[in-house]
C-alpha cells in the first residue's frame, strides 16, 4: 500500500482557511471547552494581526502561512512570514544581517516562522493530534523548499518549544538558546505564600513597592472578558503608543488591532488598569493561556513610584495564583524582574542559512553564545531572591 502524499499549500491570508481547520492544529486542546495553551497561534489572534494591518503590505511581515494536507484534510499549519527587516522578533540577528551584507550577500528577505511581536514560547509547527511527526516534517520541508525556490538567505523559527528545537537540530538546523524571566507558581494559595519563600530583605522590598504603588491616589483593577469596555482600549492605545515610540520608534500594532481584540480576543486578555480621578493613567496587557499568563505590554501617562512593578508583575502573580496557572512569562529582557521573583528560563529558536560558509560561521558563534547563556542563567539564578532553605527544597 502506498502512503498518502502530504501536500503543502502557501496561503497569503488566513481568510483562505477555515478557522476550525487551523485551530484543530493550533489548539486541539480547546476541544474540552478550555482555553488554548496560548492564544498566539490561534486563527483569531493571527487574523487580528492581519485584518488590522499590523502585518501585511508595508509592515515587513508578509504572511505566507503553510498548510499541510493529507487525503484532503488539514494535518498541519505554520505561521510563516517573509521579513524585510529584523524588527519585532526579539531574537536579534541584526549582526548576522550586517555581516552577510558586508560580505556581498542579500540577507533580506528572509523567512520567519513566528508569532509577530510576541516573545512567548509555543508550538510553531502546529499539527493535528496523531500527525505530529509527519506534519512537523512536512511543514519543515515546505519552509525550506519555499526558501530555496525564492532564493532567500535563511529560515528562522523563533520561540519554539524545546521538543521542536531538538527535532530541528536532528534535521540539521542551527539551534540558538536565549533567556527571559518567568515566575513559577509552586502551588501558592496567595501571594503571601510566595513572599514567604523569599529572603527577608526581598520580601520587605516587595511589600514596600506594593504599598507605594497602591498609594498612587487611585485604584488598580484587572479586567477580562466582558469587563473590558471599548473606552479601556482607547486608554490603553495611548499607553501603548507612548511605550512603543520610546522602545521601537513606531508601535508594531495598529489601533485597529485593539478594536478587533475587543471583539474576538477579550476572553484571552487580562488587562490591568490604574485609574485616578476618573481617568486611566497606566495599564498592562496580559494574554491568558491554559497554564501560563503572558505579560505583553505596559504604558502610562503619569509616573507614579512602583506602579510599573505592581501592574506588570505583582498583579500578574495575583491573577496566576487565583487561576491556578503554573507560570507567568514576563516577556523579553529586564534583569530587574529577578528581584521580584522572576527567574531566568531558556528560550529556543532554530535557524537555517543557505550559504554553507556563513552557516558554519553562525554555528561557531552560536556554540559560544549558548555556553555564555548557560552561564548567565546559572549566575542569575544564584542571585535570585529566594531563601536558601527554599532553594534547597526545590533541588
Amino acid at each position: 500500500m502506498r502512503d498518502a502524499i502530504i501536500e503543502i499549500q502557501v496561503l497569503d491570508s488566513l481568510s483562505q482557511i477555515d478557522a476550525t481547520d487551523w485551530d484543530a492544529c493550533a489548539c486541539p486542546e480547546t476541544a474540552d471547552g478550555g482555553p488554548p495553551m496560548d492564544p498566539f497561534t490561534t486563527h483569531r489572534f493571527l487574523k487580528a494581526l492581519e485584518d488590522s494591518g499590523s502585518v501585511g503590505p508595508g509592515t515587513g511581515w508578509e504572511p505566507h502561512y503553510l498548510v499541510a494536507r493529507k487525503d484532503g484534510g488539514v494535518i498541519g499549519v505554520a505561521p510563516l512570514y517573509a521579513k524585510s527587516h529584523s524588527q519585532g522578533e526579539y531574537i536579534f540577528d541584526h549582526n548576522w544581517a550586517h555581516a552577510y551584507e558586508r560580505a556581498g550577500g542579500r540577507y533580506y528577505p528572509k523567512l520567519q516562522i513566528a508569532v509577530p511581536f510576541t516573545p512567548a514560547t509555543g508550538r510553531r509547527f502546529l499539527t493535528r493530534p496523531g500527525h505530529e511527526a509527519e506534519g512537523r516534517a512536512a511543514l519543515t520541508r515546505g519552509a525550506l523548499q519555499l526558501a530555496a525556490e525564492n532564493n532567500v538567505s535563511s529560515v528562522h523559527i523563533t520561540f519554539c518549544t524545546e521538543d521542536e528545537a531538538e527535532a530541528g537540530q536532528r534535521q540539521g538546523m542551527l539551534y540558538r538558546k536565549t533567556q527571559q524571566f518567568h515566575w513559577v507558581n509552586d502551588g501558592y494559595a496567595s501571594i503571601d505564600d510566595f513572599l514567604a519563600t523569599l529572603s527577608s530583605r526581598k520580601r520587605k522590598n516587595i511589600r514596600k513597592e506594593r504599598e507605594k504603588a497602591n498609594a498612587f491616589g487611585g485604584t488598580i483593577r484587572t479586567l477580562t472578558g466582558d469587563e473590558i469596555q471599548p473606552r479601556h482600549w482607547d486608554a490603553f492605545w495611548v499607553f501603548y503608543q507612548d511605550t512603543g515610540a520610546r522602545k521601537w520608534g513606531t508601535p508594531y500594532l495598529t489601533r485597529a488591532f485593539f478594536d478587533i481584540a475587543h471583539e474576538v480576543l477579550r476572553d484571552d486578555v487580562a488587562l490591568v488598569l490604574a485609574e485616578r480621578d476618573g481617568h486611566e493613567v497606566a495599564g498592562a496587557l496580559n494574554f491568558i493561556g491554559r497554564d501560563v499568563l503572558f505579560g505583553r505590554y505596559w504604558g502610562c501617562v503619569e509616573d507614579h513610584p512602583c506602579l510599573h512593578f505592581e501592574a506588570c508583575y505583582y498583579r500578574a502573580i495575583d491573577f496566576a495564583i487565583a487561576r491556578g496557572q503554573k507560570r507567568v512569562e514576563a516577556g523579553a529582557q529586564g534583569a530587574h524582574k529577578l528581584a521580584r521573583g522572576y527567574l531566568p528560563a531558556p528560550t529556543h529558536s532554530l535557524h537555517w542559512v543557505a550559504d554553507p560558509g556563513f552557516s558554519d560561521a553562525i554555528a561557531r558563534y552560536l556554540e559560544e553564545e549558548t555556553a555564555a547563556i548557560d552561564e548567565e542563567i546559572e549566575v542569575l539564578t544564584d542571585y535570585g531572591p529566594f531563601r536558601k532553605a527554599h532553594v534547597e527544597e526545590q533541588e
